[in-house]
Formats: structure tokens, C-alpha cells, sequence
């Protein structure tokens, strides 16, 4: 059933669909090919527009708020270099799978291909990161056409989509539409779980003696969180979780092993080893939680759940595939369970490697390391904080130290890696939540790459915490270069070229404190806390030659554990 309206223009037509989907926030910046729609946006009272200070940014904050609520993140930007600047946010998104649309300003329909002034194929760039993208040529079309942009974002797998809008068709004129429902031909996601298969995945859950739930991202999209805890206690079964997974079961439960992979902890990278079931939940086998291919749970029977088909059997051949939405599929198999399985010797296993190879203590020498920052940040915070990461040593380091209790609680940049994450994304999450801190960490190499967005932060008056975590260096790649390039800290060593980051975060207009003293880590924190009316800036100076471990190294079996620093000299 079809809403019909009097006579609008492109412009108003977009803003009318994005009061149909409800949107809260616009994150962008104007330009030429987008002014009438800024010019409408002058007078809109339904929604805010978030003036970022790079395309970048919008697209970053964007999926930082999508991350956190769950809702669909929008952007708005220029034609040309406007519209390119988003790619890498594009990108992020399609990555991590978080959902939201772009809608970017384009030349007049009849100039596209003739290289006009601030024209870029941006359809064109984006087909291959995004989930779907539309170049609308038609005012008739582009109603249905931004109702299918927030659907195909929104439903199955979520995902970046695109929306290009030339700037004839934001003037031009016709009747509104508005599609209530939407149906694409070929796009119909399945969200209900084949319950043979289900029952098949209880029947073995049954008969195993070492099982292991493999949690990823897609609980935490799904809305499943509670089902898996439930499924996880009444059963008594270990749970891992993967980067984006963190959240979606309490981390400071004892059925929680912590992270798997790449710089996973140990006790769980040995039960991935050991397992003879393993439940893979809205995870995709990805390379960091792999390792070796070939050794990765070469003893358990897999079964994998995921929305996505295409996910199924891409990267490791399953033995039990479930393709429909895992809030839905663990609720079914939770009910197939009717006794209680005796798993006292699989715990106890588990225990005695967690006895075996503890995480690393500080050694307590007056320096301050990340390690000490995270744990402190925990216990501040209860695990209640929203943690938005950025890239490198330190994205680790609060994989492994913060306990995080509760989704949509870790913002971080998984599949694509991006350094500069952090800063806007911890910008969309804080106008996405409102009760609840809002701590973006960064290292001093990402926290430059849009230092820009503070400006945003300052402007918005939003009580952010931006925390940088300064070892001088660009952490993760030195330790590799340590570890597996004869110690040749090429272009690493940041430390003649740092800025002084308090009196730059001054200068925006941020509180700002520092310290290199582990006694003085409660206190500052203290302090950064107790001001809530603008952003806040902490950097710790920390030691510059921690390295995180455990560490798998590339394209090695995850049973391969680095769990301490060796003779550098001894690995090249």
C-alpha cells in the first residue's frame, strides 16, 4: 500500500523518506551539488545534522552511532572529492558489517561522463564495498529508492549502502510516494532457522564432551545477547568471543574465555584446539581467528549459524550449516535442549590452561604500561562504559583487560583495520548514548589521522573521554618489526616528530591532563570524570617496548602461541 502526496521536489522528497525511517541524525558536510538540500535542512526540525570536519569523519560518526543503537546511520555529503573522502568509512562499515546509508551529491544527470567539475563515479568506486548502491536518474524513483537503501541496510547481514543523488534530480519535481513495504527481487533474507538442522545441532550438542561456542558480531546485531547468555548458563558452556563479539556474552562471567585468534588468551585458543564440537555463532572464520586453516579445530565437528549464506563454507568447511538469524536459531536450539550435560572434565581442562599461562602481570617498576591503563579503565567503569578503540597494540590490550559487560558496548574497527577510527566514531556513539561514558582510546599514531573531529566534539559540548595511549612509536607494526624484520624500526619511531597532545587538545577546547606515573593513572581518571560538560583529553605515556601477547604470528596454527617476548634475533 502506497502513501500518496501533493507535488514535492527531489529535496523534499528526501527529507520526507527520512522522516518515514525515522532518522535521528544526519552526520555530514555541504557542498555544491548538495545545497538545496542544505538549504531545505535550514528549516527541518525532525532531525539534527552533525557538521563534521571531514567527509571521512561523517562517515566514521555514522557508523559509530549505527554500532551502539543499532539504527541505521546516515551521511550526507558532496559531490567529487566529498563523495570519495567517504571510502574509507564505506569501507569500515562493509567490513564490519554496520549498517548505513550515503547519500552523496552528484553533477547534473546529463554532464555524468563528461568529467565535470567535482564529478567522480562514485557508484562506480563503492560497488565493491558496499552491500548495494544507487545512482537515481529519476525523481520519479528516488523515494522507493531511499526506502530500499534503509532496508537493504538495515535487514539480513547490515551493511553500507549508497545513495547517489545528481543535482537535477534533487530539483526536479513529481508526486510522493512512499512504498510502506518493499520487496527486491533476489533479496530475501532468511531469518528462520531450518529446524532439522537446529535439531541436528542439539542432538550433537548432546553427545559432545568438549564443546565450545564461537561467538561473533552477528549476536550483537542480531539482538541475541540474552538468548545466548541463557543458552550459555543453563547448558554450562564455554564462551569465546571474537573482537566484534565482545559484549555479546559478560566478560566477567566464568563461562567466558575472553577473545580468540590472533592475540586471543590462551585458555581459549586451546579449547578452539581441543573442542569436538564447535558452535560457530554470527562469526565468519575470519583469518585473525583462524590462523592456519588446515589446524583450526581439526578435531571438532563445526556447525556454523549465520544470516549470511554467503558466509557459510567461505572460509572453513562446516560440517552442519544454519543460514537464518542467530537471535532466532539459538532461542530454537536452547528449547532442543532437555538434560544437562556433564562437562566437569572439559572445565577442568580449561582451568588448568588458564593456571598454565595467565596473562602477563605488570612487573611493578614504576612504569606505566597499557596493560595497568585498560584494567583501571575496567574497574572505573565497571564494564558499563561504551569502549570506542582504535587500531594497534592497544585495541588488543582492551580486547584482553577490559570486561566488558554488556553489546554494542565495543566500537572498534575489526575486518578492514582502520587507524583514525576512534575519534569520530566515539562522536556518533555519544550522540547514539547518552547515559553512559563514552571513552574513545587511541594510539598517538591513529589518534592524528582525524584529530580534526575534536573540533566536533568541542562544539557539540559531548562528554567524551578521548584517551591516548603514547608509546612514541606505531606499536603494532614496531613489534613486528621486532619480532620479524631484524629490529629495523623503519619509519615507526614517532617520537621526534609527536606533538605535545595536551596543549593541543587545549587549543580545541578539551580539559586536558597527562601522566607517565602509574600512581597517578586513579586520580586522572578521577579528575577526567568528574567533567562532564565537554570532551575531555588524557594521554599516558606509557612503555614504549610492551609488546601484546599472546600473539599468533601470520598464517601460523592458533596452537602456535607467542605468550612472551624471545630473542628478537631468533625469529627472523
Amino acid at each position: 500500500m502506497k502513501e500518496t502526496k501533493q507535488q514535492l521536489t527531489g529535496a523534499d522528497i528526501f527529507f520526507e523518506c527520512l522522516r518515514k525511517e525515522k532518522v535521528e541524525y544526519i552526520f555530514g558536510y555541504p557542498g555544491g551539488a548538495v545545497l538545496k538540500l542544505y538549504e531545505k535542512l535550514y528549516d527541518i526540525d525532525f532531525l539534527q545534522h552533525i557538521k563534521t570536519h571531514h567527509e571521512q569523519g561523517a562517515t566514521h560518526a555514522a557508523e559509530g552511532y549505527a554500532r551502539v543503537t543499532g539504527k541505521v546511520g546516515v551521511v550526507l555529503v558532496t559531490s567529487g572529492p566529498g563523495a570519495t573522502n567517504t571510502v574509507t568509512g564505506i569501507t569500515n562499515a562493509y567490513m564490519d558489517s554496520s549498517p548505513i546509508v550515503v547519500f552523496t551529491g552528484q553533477v547534473p544527470t546529463k554532464l555524468i561522463g563528461n568529467d565535470a567539475f567535482q564529478e567522480a563515479d562514485i557508484v562506480g568506486i563503492t560497488r565493491p564495498i558496499t552491500k548495494h548502491n544507487f545512482l537515481v536518474r529519476d525523481v520519479n524513483e528516488l523515494a522507493e529508492t531511499i526506502r530500499k537503501a534503509f532496508y537493504i541496510a538495515s535487514t539480513g547481514r547490515p551493511g553500507p549502502v549508497l545513495v547517489d543523488l545528481p543535482k537535477d534530480v534533487i530539483n526536479s519535481v513529481c508526486k510522493f510516494e512512499y512504498p510502506e513495504k518493499i520487496e527486491i527481487r533476489g533479496y530475501k533474507p532468511n531469518f528462520i532457522g531450518h529446524q532439522n538442522q537446529i535439531k541436528k545441532a542439539a542432538a550433537m550438542l548432546k553427545k559432545s564432551k568438549r564443546p565450545l561456542l564461537y561467538v561473533g558480531g552477528g549476536v550483537i546485531m542480531s539482538g541475541g545477547s540474552r538468548e545466548l547468555t541463557y543458552f550459555a548458563k543453563e547448558n554450562n558452556l564455554p564462551v569465546t568471543m571474537t573482537l566484534q563479539g565482545l559484549g555479546a556474552f559478560p566478560g566477567n562471567d566464568n563461562l567466558s574465555l575472553g577473545m580468540l585468534g590472533m592475540h586471543g588468551t590462551y585458555w581459549a585458543n586451546q579449547a578452539v584446539n581441543s573442542c569436538d564440537l564447535l558452535i560457530a555463532l554470527g562469526a565468519r572464520f575470519d583469518d585473525r581467528v583462524t590462523g592456519k586453516i588446515d589446524s583450526f579445530a581439526s578435531n571438532a565437528y563445526k556447525i556454523h549459524v549465520d544470516i549470511d549464506p554467503t558466509a557459510i563454507d567461505k572460509n572453513v568447511i562446516v560440517d552442519l550449516p544454519i543460514v537464518g538469524d542467530v537471535k532466532h536459531v539459538i532461542a530454537e536450539l536452547a528449547s532442543e535442549m532437555n538434560e544437562q550435560l556433564d562437562l566437569s572434565d572439559w572445565w577442568n581442562q580449561i582451568n588448568k590452561w588458564k593456571e598454565e599461562c595467565p596473562f602477563e602481570k605488570d612487573p611493578n617498576d614504576g612504569k606505566l604500561r597499557t596493560q595497568f591503563v585498560i584494567e583501571k579503565i575496567s574497574e572505573k567503569t565497571k564494564g558499563e562504559a561504551i569502549i570506542v578503540s582504535d587500531v594497534g597494540q592497544h585495541q588488543m590490550w582492551i580486547a584482553q583487560h577490559y570486561k566488558f559487560v554488556n553489546p554494542r558496548s565495543h566500537i572498534s574497527s575489526g575486518g578492514l583495520g582502520t587507524m583514525g577510527f576512534s575519534v569520530p566514531a566515539a562522536i556518533g556513539a555519544a550522540f547514539g548514548i547518552k547515559d553512559r561514558p563514552i571513552i574513545s582510546i587511541s594510539g598517538d599514531g591513529g589518534f592524528q589521522m582525524n584529530i580534526q573531529e575534536l573540533i566536533t566534539a568541542v562544539a557539540y559540548k559531548l562528554p567524551i573521554k578521548f584517551i591516548v595511549i603514547n608509546n612514541s612509536f606505531l606499536g603494532m607494526v614496531r613489534q613486528w618489526q621486532e619480532l620479524f624484520h631484524a629490529e629495523k624500526y623503519s619509519f615507526t619511531d614517532l617520537s621526534q616528530s609527536n606533538i605535545n597532545f595536551p596543549k593541543v587538545a587545549e587549543a580545541f577546547g578539551l580539559a586536558a591532563f597527562s601522566t607517565d606515573n602509574p600512581e597517578e593513572v586513579e586520580a586522572t581518571l578521577d579528575k577526567a570524570f568528574a567533567i562532564n560538560d565537554r570532551p575531555v583529553f588524557i594521554e599516558f605515556k606509557v612503555v614504549k617496548e610492551d609488546m601484546v601477547f599472546p600473539m599468533v604470528p601470520a598464517g601460523a596454527s592458533i596452537s602456535d602461541m607467542m605468550t612472551k617476548r624471545l630473542n628478537p634475533k631468533t625469529m627472523v
